[in-house]
């Protein structure tokens, strides 16, 4: 029977410049799927405990899932995972784009990357071989740069090029890594972690054939996803208007944060709204390898006089949020061309524009000024010291050295006063969806193990009263079939998010687009996974398996921060959350009440099989999901 992965895992030691060619057994492919897991497997196996997230010993990971390179909407997805230099728990990355198509069509499942290069090097993959190669001469190029030089040196305009650019190569805490020189590996600070080992790239050159099981099925599947595109309005707007559309929704359900988190609506909403971006700057809508959505921006303009140039691409609805709204700025020619260096340096767009907004509320409130910013006005609004400062940061230099490694590192320096504005957990700058409007993301970005995250379960509107047919139907294949009232944080709301963060945890696994895969509004929901396995891996998996897959994967990262000394006193919110919003709409005035919140990671880690003191997995959790290798 033809099979969908190479069952080739290359595991390279870049201090000794070994490489070593592994042949996993099938099953381990079923247990742990891909992704995340599979990174978290040889994390756990290979990195000792409470070692150096920027030395040699930690543990780079990239993986694909098995679906990926299959010709079926959202199954190219790529997962790197490390030890965050960020927070010192797990890091974990998802990103889109063609690059992780390719790593599985150059011969290659995943990448396991130890030790450090003497000098900078790449990764050139192709027809199933591995090669370390000479980087010098890339060193210090930005992402479009790079590129273009390996092309020409490769003599190949078809390779993938995952990079870092000198966001990464100087290490900044929240810098990224980037494939078609606007998909990203954000957040955590992986890019970090690759510039620690001197690892400039990994050029991706594809050519080996990607079978399904039954290849029938999934055509049947493409088929599908076709069909249900025009029929999802949801997923047809992200078509048209990108994930920029939901800025309005976001706006109205009072979830838009406005100048560093104090409101969750933003007056000037329309200015920077999804089709306001389709009807001004969009010049182009890309795609994801074999994806009918074609949700990624392209966009062109000209702001201060600087060209922002389509080659990266244009900027999500988590960064027109977090450099315009978390910013109180309105023009969304400065996002774009924000966003644009984001991508050009290789820095995180989330964590940079939140660091931003925390120093224009710093500026606001005298704790910083004019003489220490270097001249720059960091009142909420100013448009072009937010351009000037992205840039700062991304090269180190001037004010913007301060803020290069986020905002919880700042605040240190700032000084005490500071840190009531932050709204970081696990160090990790929180992301544009408000806690004080979807409850249930309060108790998520505290749980979740590499901090704040916006795409770690199902959000609150879809088991709300009023939700969709649709979104109900799917829902109840997890067992939810109990609809909750609007803005309530009760148990079963725990349970919904806790049973839709397993089924989100195994699309990380197997590297499946979360706006294509999903358990409520998504493209194709959890029945469709269920035959996605079937036809691509000849697997008869169940609803129950996926979930345990996911189970796996999070239990994992339970267990990586455990022994890195994390306890249920790290699962928090930063104190700013528990203070009442200002403005108007309907979440002025609330807050996360913290007495609320313990109570509910009572009942999550009751769920999860989390010991409620040390928030670490239970011996029992452990044999139940087979990881008893992990005690």
């Amino acid at each position: 029977m033809a099979r969908c992965y190479n069952g080739k895992i290359a595991h390279i030691d870049l201090t000794r410049g070994i490489i070593a060619i592994e042949e996993p057994p099938e099953q381990f492919y079923r247990d742990y799927g891909g992704g995340s897991a599979m990174g978290l497997y040889y994390i756990l196996k290979k990195m000792p405990p409470r070692a150096d997230a920027l030395g040699p010993e930690n543990v780079l990971t990239f993986f694909t899932g098995v679906p990926t390179g299959l010709a079926v909407s959202g199954q190219s997805r790529l997962a790197v995972n490390a030890k965050s230099p960020l927070s010192g728990a797990i890091g974990d990355s998802q990103s889109g784009g063609f690059a992780p198509a390719a790593l599985k069509s150059s011969g290659f499942d995943g990448l396991v990357i130890t030790g450090k290069a003497q000098t900078p090097v790449y990764l050139y993959l192709h027809d199933g071989l591995a090669e370390i190669r000479n980087a010098s001469s890339l060193w210090g190029l930005t992402t479009e740069a790079c590129e273009a030089r390996l092309r020409t040196e490769l003599g190949d305009d078809k390779i993938e090029v995952v990079q870092i650019g000198p966001a990464g190569e100087a290490q900044s805490l929240i810098a990224n890594i980037i494939n078609m020189r606007s998909r990203a590996n954000g957040r955590t600070g992986m890019g970090a972690v690759m510039g620690s080992k001197n690892l400039k790239a990994v050029v991706l050159k594809g050519g080996v054939k990607i079978e399904a099981a039954d290849p029938k099925g999934i055509a049947a599947l493409a088929k599908l996803g076709v069909k249900n595109l025009e029929e999802n309005a949801d997923v047809k707007d992200l078509q048209v208007n990108g994930t920029a559309g939901v800025v309005a929704f976001q706006n109205l359900y009072g979830s838009l944060p406005t100048r560093n988190y104090n409101e969750g609506q933003f007056e000037d909403f329309e200015s920077i709204a999804g089709d306001r971006l389709t009807d001004t700057l969009l010049k182009d809508r890309e795609t994801c390898f074999a994806c009918v959505v074609r949700c990624k921006r392209v966009v062109e303009a000209e702001f201060m006089q600087r060209a922002i140039s389509p080659e990266f691409g244009g900027p999500e609805y988590e960064t027109i949020a977090t450099m315009g709204s978390y910013c109180g700025v309105n023009d969304l020619k400065a996002v774009a061309l924000a966003s644009a260096l984001c991508n050009q340096y290789g820095l995180d767009t989330i964590a940079a524009g939140a660091t931003i907004a925390f120093a224009m509320e710093c500026f606001e409130n005298g704790l910083l000024n004019r003489e220490q910013t270097g001249g720059l006005d960091l009142h909420f609004g100013n448009t072009e010291a937010l351009v000037t400062l992205v840039e700062q940061m991304a090269r180190r230099e001037g004010f913007g050295a301060v803020f290069a490694d986020g905002s919880a590192r700042a605040a240190q320096r700032i000084g005490a006063k500071a840190a009531e504005f932050l709204i970081t957990v696990k160090n990790t700058e929180a992301p544009a969806h408000m806690p004080q409007a979807k409850r249930t993301l309060g108790l998520i970005y505290a749980v979740n193990p590499f901090g704040a995250d916006h795409q770690s379960s199902e959000h609150d509107p879809m088991y709300e009263e009023g939700a969709a047919d649709l979104y109900l139907s799917r829902l109840a294949l997890l067992g939810l079939k109990d609809v909750q009232p609007a803005y309530a944080l009760t148990d079963e709301k725990v349970r919904y998010a806790y049973l839709t963060e397993l089924f989100y945890s195994a699309l990380d696994s197997y590297c499946l687009c979360q706006f294509v895969w999903g358990p409520s509004w998504e493209l194709y929901g959890p029945a469709e996974l269920a035959e996605l396995l079937r036809t691509a891996a000849g697997w008869e998996v169940s609803v129950d398996e996926i979930l345990k897959v996911g189970a796996r994967r999070l239990i994992m990262m339970r267990a990586f921060n455990a022994r890195e000394g994390f306890t249920r006193a790290d699962d928090v919110l930063p104190a700013k959350f528990a203070r009442p919003l200002a403005g108007t709409g309907p979440t002025a005035g609330s807050f996360v009440d913290p007495a609320v919140l313990e109570h509910c990671k009572d009942v999550y880690y009751s769920l999860a099989g989390l010991d409620p003191i040390s928030a670490a997995p239970t011996r029992q959790r452990l044999a139940e999901l087979g990881l008893e290798w992990i005690a």
